[in-house]
């Protein structure tokens, strides 16, 4: 039918090379459809469907100067819009951009690929919106974007109408992008897989349509509330152990699983999966990313992909490939729908659900990346762009850096948490490199508009909101600094539990003196750490120890097990020579690089693991663990495998129809037991320090109490607290109407002899040593993975230092009830435990980890003549409770 004309948009006029524009601000009278008013207020950007069978779809760019919706149709099927719309003939793939910028609606053939494409001329920019009410919409309609603009690649302007973009708030993804010269915005080619050309340069005129993914509506008209706004089990901060895992990655390989469950959403929802996760005792599963992603430009140019999923594509669409196949040929819907499923199942075991998002950087890259949908809407409002004209700030160290100074930007983030948080269910977010969100004029700043806009917010203030608090930028680390309610990771206890318990454990003995010349962890800084890092956190009133997200591993870095087994990374298979991934790791291979089969060894490596694991559930805080590590995990020594999607990164699942007495069902039994501990015992049931301040910012005692002991049962003094050579050390946390806890440390080669306090009956609940057999700690160092284990069992004078655990038989001891709520406990006093008389019973001193030790030190203090004898193991770390 025959429709009045409709103007363009006022703009001014376009270069835009091999386009032409002279129709751009003529009037015209066209045979095509009617296009009605929104019916809505345009106020947000996305696609919201609308009574009469249509939809009103909205996106946002404040530099573009025309704007078309793209709607993609199968051939094999009648098109909805192909009678209404002129029609374009059949001919190369530059023909359609001159009509599209005459006419309100054009369909065309897209040659070489079995679609349809109408093109809507949107209305706009309102506010830098634009807008179209398109008559008819579907479910599972797939639609995109094309910008107009000026092409000025060295200002920030990369508009070009022949490049297909997915929606920002698309809620469903489907296809990739390929490493194809149609995907870049700039003339390119690909040679020998690289890509060459000019980003600065001439404006590709390939249609990218075919070559880059197409976002797909998804309708949500039917939803219950009751599914819209899911229940959020809300696990208390003081109750929570975190384990962050992958997707793919956990259930890749797990034998309980039909072969077209493992690796997907449906696998980690299965009944097996979730018992297992229960009997573990975690109480949040934190996911890695599970946006939908795409690798950046250098990894497609090696073939190889982002398996970590920190490579955003899209905020509001779920990753397809974790999803079944049967789910991904069924459609967008049908993958989020098994994402929204295995969110209620988790949540239905009693389990948090917490993702892992990426806003600091997109999968876009620096300018030389491929244009799929921010760069081609608008570069200059999305990306935070450099004082060189055309260049791109980059604090990530991925080529790009979301622009947070801009509202918009702002609002976009909040939309996609809550997206997540309404609709699909998620109880909790962790920030990749947080820091780089929170930078105004190039700094940091914990008053940043988007960490307002975080706390401020009704539904996300009141999840979990995890910060890592560092980015690549100048100043970039920032540890401590987020102010509540943001918890963050603590690096400091990783690194500080690392060097305690495996560098300096490997340098005393070591038979090299170079290696004992290294710096050694001093008792003041591990029992910090103990206490929760107060010098970290209880800086700002309001903050407690929760705040502290401790952790010894996590995705980025070597696993538990490879911590202990290489004092190198091994990175080769990444295809960067070694050179990418930390080379710093406080690690150590007790011997020999890699795999040994020798037993003294690998003993010592097992004790040093389940030392870390047994600081990191003792220790006040919040305790986060890497998926693995409970039984032993290894990644063959690559401490950065982001880019392997193979069996380098899935879980071995090999040991679990092993023995019962297997070393990894043993140590995964072992921290179950602690797990349970830590929960059920009440003195880690608070979020306060020991002293803290108050809102004057002077110090406030707490109601809980904790007591220092050196092995001979006395009180350390100032020069105890800095020195590097105390071992071994007693932690007493009490209060007034809670049983006593005592945390028994010995990082020492020998077992010792130490005194506990004599108020009261101790019981031994856990230690680190209950893993093993009677096993020396004897070995050599050694850097060949495949040197002859012999050289081990002559090192005479590491033999001389051997230290030997009380557990006998390897197996694990009869559990005996003492009452601690249902959990079960060990009473494993040694026999021969003797007590001590002396005329100042009961006399102690209380350390406070935040006040000076010098003032400490004037203090009165028990001198050791008092208290209960306790062997306590070589290379341990236990439990006791009064």
């Amino acid at each position: 039918m025959e429709i009045s004309s409709v103007p363009h948009a006022a703009h001014t006029p376009l270069s835009h090379g091999n386009i032409s524009t002279k129709h751009a601000h003529l009037s015209y009278k066209i045979m095509g459809m009617q296009l009605q008013k929104l019916h809505r207020y345009a106020t947000r950007p996305g696609l919201f469907f609308t009574q009469d069978g249509g939809a009103d779809i909205i996106v946002r760019s404040e530099t573009a100067e025309a704007m078309w919706l793209s709607v993609l149709e199968p051939l094999d099927g009648p098109s909805e819009f192909y009678l209404d719309a002129i029609r374009l003939p059949d001919d190369s793939a530059a023909a359609f951009v001159e009509p599209m910028m005459e006419h309100r609606v054009v369909t065309r053939r897209v040659p070489g690929y079995a679609m349809r494409e109408t093109l809507f001329r949107m209305d706009g920019p309102n506010y830098g919106l634009w807008y179209v009410h398109l008559p008819k919409a579907w479910d599972g309609m797939m639609y995109g974007f094309r910008a107009n603009g000026v092409w000025d690649p060295r200002h920030g302007l990369m508009f070009n109408p022949y490049k297909f973009l997915i929606d920002p708030y698309g809620k469903g993804i489907e296809g990739t992008a390929q490493l194809d010269p149609a995907a870049f915005a700039y003339e390119c080619e690909i040679r020998d897989g690289r890509v060459v050309g000019d980003c600065y340069g001439r404006m590709s005129t390939l249609d990218s349509l075919g070559k880059v993914p197409y976002s797909v509506a998804i309708d949500d008209r039917d939803v219950t509330k009751h599914d819209r706004d899911p229940v959020h089990p809300h696990v208390q901060w003081r109750k929570t152990v975190i384990y962050e895992l992958h997707v793919k990655g956990f259930t890749a390989r797990a034998p309980w699983l039909a072969p077209e469950l493992r690796g997907t959403y449906a696998g980690l929802a299965h009944p097996k999966t979730l018992s297992y996760l229960q009997e573990l005792g975690v109480t949040s599963i934190e996911l890695m990313p599970i946006h939908a992603k795409q690798p950046e430009l250098f990894l497609q140019q090696q073939g190889k992909r982002n398996y970590w999923g920190y490579s955003t594509l899209n905020y509001f669409s779920p990753e397809p490939s974790y999803a079944t196949k049967k789910a991904q040929q069924q459609g967008a819907t049908a993958v989020r729908q098994e994402v929204i499923d295995m969110v209620k199942a988790l949540h239905q075991a009693g389990f948090e659900v917490i993702m892992d998002v990426v806003f600091n950087h997109t999968c876009e890259g620096g300018n030389e990346g491929m244009t799929v949908s921010w760069r081609g809407l608008d570069n200059l409002s999305t990306y935070r762009q450099s004082a060189h004209p055309g260049h791109l700030e980059d604090t990530t160290g991925c080529g790009n850096t979301l622009d947070f100074t801009d509202t918009h930007n702002v609002m976009f983030a909040v939309d996609s948490l809550s997206y997540w948080a309404k609709r699909i269910g998620i109880d909790g977010f962790r920030f990749d490199l947080a820091v780089s969100t929170a930078r105004l004029n190039g700094s940091f700043t914990p008053y940043h508009p988007f960490l307002y806009a975080l706390r401020s917010d009704q539904l996300l203030g009141n999840l979990k909101l995890i910060m890592e608090p560092w980015d690549v930028g100048p100043d970039g680390w920032r540890t401590g600094q987020f102010l509540t309610p943001f918890s963050e990771w603590n690096d400091r206890f990783r690194d500080t539990a690392r060097s305690f318990w495996v560098t300096d454990v490997a340098a005393r003995l070591a038979p090299h003196a170079s290696m004992k010349a290294k710096p050694m962890v001093s008792m003041q800084e591990i029992a910090t750490r103990l206490c929760g890092s107060a010098d970290v956190f209880a800086t700002n009133p309001g903050r407690g120890a929760s705040s502290s997200i401790n952790f010894v591993t996590a995705h980025d870095g070597f696993t538990l097990a490879d911590l202990v087994s290489y004092e190198r990374k091994h990175n080769e298979a990444n295809g960067e020579q070694n050179r990418d991934g930390a080379s710093h790791n406080h690690s150590a291979n007790f011997g020999v690089e890699g795999p040994s089969n020798n037993a003294l060894v690998l003993n010592v490596r097992e004790r040093a693991a389940m030392n870390l694991l047994g600081m990191l559930m003792l220790s006040l805080g919040t305790p986060m663990m890497l998926a693995g590590d409970e039984f032993g995990n290894s990644q063959q020594g690559n401490n950065n495998a982001y880019c392997l999607d193979d069996e380098t990164t899935w879980l071995d699942w090999s040991w679990i129809h092993g023995p019962d007495d297997s070393p990894e069902r043993r140590r995964m039994r072992s921290l179950a037991d602690l797990i349970a501990l830590r929960k059920t015992l009440d003195i880690y049931h608070h979020e306060d320090f020991f002293t803290r301040l108050t809102q004057l910012g002077l110090k406030k005692r707490t109601k809980s109490r904790v007591e220092w002991f050196l092995p001979d049962g006395s009180t350390p003094r100032d020069t105890d607290w800095h020195s590097d050579a105390i071992h071994a050390f007693t932690m007493r946390l009490a209060s007034g109407h809670e049983r006593s806890v005592a945390i028994v440390v010995n990082s020492g080669a020998d077992d010792l002899d130490m005194v506990l306090p004599a108020d009261c009956e101790w019981r031994m609940l856990w230690s680190s040593a209950q893993v093993h057999d009677d096993a020396p700690f004897l070995y050599s160092r050694g850097t060949d993975a495949n040197q002859d284990a012999q050289d081990v069992e002559d090192a005479q004078d590491i033999e001389d230092r051997a230290a030997t655990v009380n557990l006998k038989d390897g197996k694990r001891p009869p559990m005996a009830h003492d009452g601690l709520e249902g959990v079960e406990t060990r009473n494993m006093k040694p026999q021969g435990a003797k007590e001590v008389a002396s005329a100042n019973h009961g006399a102690t001193r209380e350390r406070d980890m935040d006040q000076p030790a010098a003032e400490l030190a004037n203090r009165s203090g028990n001198d050791g003549s008092d208290g209960m004898v306790w062997r306590i193991p070589a290379n341990s770390i236990s439990l006791l409770a009064s």
